[in-house]
């Protein structure tokens, strides 16, 4: 859009600069919650809302939201409510990686890009977390960076 201002029998055009925040939504799954007290071995001794503080400090310039649940349908509810929005998800799905053909169904659906990601290297762990239902519908998958995994899920998006 372009503004016309008229001074002294001169007209300026301004184009309006349109300074969108890029928007990420992180989404959670099970246990996930317990971050920082569950298996400190595996997944660390941070809390996933001290991570995340520091993870918008490092990226001003983007919007990036945060949710978490338990529950299968309601990571598919958050979905579809931003999937068609947001500019990116970024996707820990927890055990339901391995089981869910719904949230595999769900990303599909979306305009925006999901990268799955997941704290530990699930490749070096039990033999049924090798295989993921929901990484052929997504665009990327990271694992195996502690923490860091969801910095680099943020680097994907911009990219």
């Amino acid at each position: 859009m372009r503004k016309n201002i008229h001074f002294s029998n001169i007209l300026f055009t301004f184009a309006e600069i349109n300074h969108k925040k890029m928007r990420i939504q992180i989404i959670n799954g099970p246990n996930l919650n317990l971050l920082g007290k569950r298996e400190p071995g595996i997944y660390g001794q941070q809390s996933f809302e001290d991570y995340l503080q520091q993870l918008r400090a490092q990226y001003p310039d983007v919007q990036i939201d945060y949710y978490q649940s338990n529950v299968e349908g309601e990571l598919i509810n958050k979905m579809q409510e931003v999937g068609f929005d947001y500019d990116g998800i970024v996707l820990n799905a927890g055990a339901y990686t391995h089981t869910s053909i719904a949230l595999q169904d769900c990303i599909r659906s979306l305009k925006c890009p999901v990268i799955e990601v997941h704290i530990s290297n699930v490749h070096q762990r039990e033999e049924f977390r090798h295989k993921s239902m929901i990484s052929c519908a997504c665009k990327g998958v990271i694992c195996g960076f502690g923490m860091n995994s969801y910095r680099l899920a943020v680097e994907a998006l911009k990219a």
